[in-house]
């Protein structure tokens, strides 16, 4: 579905990503692990075309993404569920449900989405008439994840959907995220929490400084030595 090869990319001048390259098939979980400043985020930024790539394509189902607009991205049906939320605070949790599903397409089917995202997340058909600035940090997660299910999306690229929340909630953020994955959503996840990330995905890369330094099944590279030491604490 997804395949991005050789990209590189520059904040303010200064290369973040050197010929990065993986590959996400339909119907997977891909984590992209490493540690606070690796790069992970910025590789999502590319692919959402909010960054500019120097060089190297990015692929969707054979469409070339990289020179394309963000608004384009959206439309080819990838929804980018950003690091620390970025919702709308002084909008209701049901205005920023709506918002995720701007494009024709999603909003012809927003009352169907609505009630997907409620039937994952009932907390929010609760809370909807609530000012998502007011929920708490899980809630506004959901809520971030709600508003990128309401697209439709054929690729979920989702960043640290565990920042900063109680474990209890991380655990059901992530049996979440397994749930939309079984339903037919394709993710893309980067996660800081590496133990969390291979334990849900089936595919994984280590991206360290700006570069993929391992690659593999989940399962391969939650035993890997040099990730155990230096991610999983053992």
């Amino acid at each position: 579905m997804l395949k991005v090869e050789g990209v590189n990319a520059h904040y303010d001048g200064v290369q973040a990503l050197w010929g990065v390259s993986f590959e996400v098939k339909e119907g997977e979980i891909v984590a992209l692990v490493g540690s606070n400043g690796a790069g992970k985020t910025t590789v999502l930024r590319a692919i959402s075309r909010l960054l500019p790539v120097s060089k190297g394509s990015i692929e969707l189902a054979d469409r070339d993404l990289a020179r394309a607009g963000s608004h384009d991205v959206v439309a080819a049906g990838v929804a980018h569920v950003p690091e620390a939320r970025q919702l709308f605070p002084m909008m209701t949790v049901l205005e920023n449900l709506e918002l995720g599903a701007y494009l024709p397409e999603p909003r012809s089917r927003i009352k169907e989405s609505l009630a997907r995202v409620y039937d994952l997340f009932p907390i929010l058909r609760e809370r909807e008439d609530q000012l998502a600035g007011t929920l708490s940090g899980g809630e506004q997660q959901m809520l971030a994840i709600g508003r990128g299910l309401m697209l439709r999306p054929r690729l979920l690229l989702l960043d640290e959907p565990s920042l900063g929340l109680a474990p209890l909630v991380v655990s059901f953020i992530f049996q979440t995220i397994r749930r939309v994955n079984t339903e037919g959503v394709t993710v893309l996840l980067v996660e800081q929490h590496v133990g969390h990330a291979l334990a849900l995905a089936t595919t994984a890369y280590v991206l360290e400084n700006g570069r993929i330094v391992l690659r593999g099944s989940a399962a391969d590279l939650a035993n890997n030595p040099h990730v155990k030491q230096a991610y999983l604490g053992l």
